[in-house]
């Protein structure tokens, strides 16, 4: 009896938690959701004049479309990357102790610590000189300097609790490298890689200021026309617009949900 009333006390907390962080995340959506429909909406009425004309704008504005498909590119492509260079070195990180390991963590976390605008003026001159300024590919590589903490301190921790005998029970039984990497080492750490790709996606597809120093006006991202519309002072087409901008990312976030509840690796 004494168990049950245990499980129910808990079951009321997690779903207490879950409430809260559900009112935390979508509640201050909603005067942006409401925004995004209305027409006008005029001190005192409590209730806007409804329309679609900033959805009507949305979908029929090229330079909307084209800025929503680029920035998907640009995040997709930096999240294979960082997970390309990444997953090594935190598997070298996680699973290894050698001679300056505690420096190189702390090279790895620099990004996530120093400003990011010191770090992109500072990259700027570099890029001007190799004419990878103005271009997607400068704001790809520039990406990578923010997402890549992420990717390898969330895929360290993972590796961290990961046991290699799996891989060496493979081998004995005859499987190759490339056998043993895909068929015993990515299923074991996927929930992990989904986790940490989630993040850098996220990470990537909200930089502002990286984008627009190292981009400049030949690559606008959702975030750039974002707060353009913001700045104009025309709220119906902000909040749409902020609205495609998080979806997303809620999109991934709800998708993932089962990775980040706490899968765990062997």
């Amino acid at each position: 009896m004494r168990n049950q009333n245990i499980n129910k006390q808990r079951h009321l907390s997690r779903k207490t938690i879950l409430i809260l962080l559900f009112i935390w995340t979508f509640v201050p959506f909603i005067p942006i959701l409401i925004w995004s429909f209305s027409l006008r909406w005029n001190y005192p009425s409590l209730i806007p004049e409804f329309s679609l004309r900033a959805w009507k704008y949305i979908f029929t504005q090229k330079e909307i479309i084209t800025s929503l498909t680029k920035s998907i590119l640009i995040s997709s492509i930096v999240t294979v990357l960082s997970l390309l260079i990444g997953l090594p070195a935190a598997r070298a990180l996680g699973m290894y102790h050698f001679k300056g390991k505690k420096l190189v963590s702390l090279l790895v976390s620099l990004p996530a610590i120093v400003p990011l605008l010191a770090v992109a003026m500072g990259i700027q001159v570099v890029f001007i000189k190799l004419g990878l300024s103005n271009s997607i590919t400068g704001v790809i590589l520039i990406h990578l300097v923010p997402v890549m903490p992420y990717m390898i301190m969330n895929l360290q921790s993972v590796f961290e609790g990961y046991n290699p005998e799996i891989e060496q029970q493979a081998r004995v039984l005859g499987a190759n490298a490339l056998i043993t990497f895909c068929k015993v080492t990515i299923p074991t750490i996927l929930p992990g890689i989904i986790v940490a790709c989630l993040f850098s996606f996220v990470v990537s597809w909200s930089q502002y200021l990286l984008t627009l120093i190292i981009g400049g006006a030949t690559t606008k991202t959702l975030p750039l026309l974002l707060f353009a519309f913001l700045n104009s002072g025309d709220y119906a087409i902000g909040g749409a617009v902020c609205i495609v901008f998080v979806l997303p990312a809620l999109i991934i976030l709800f998708g993932s949900s089962k990775y980040l509840a706490g899968s765990k690796t062997m």
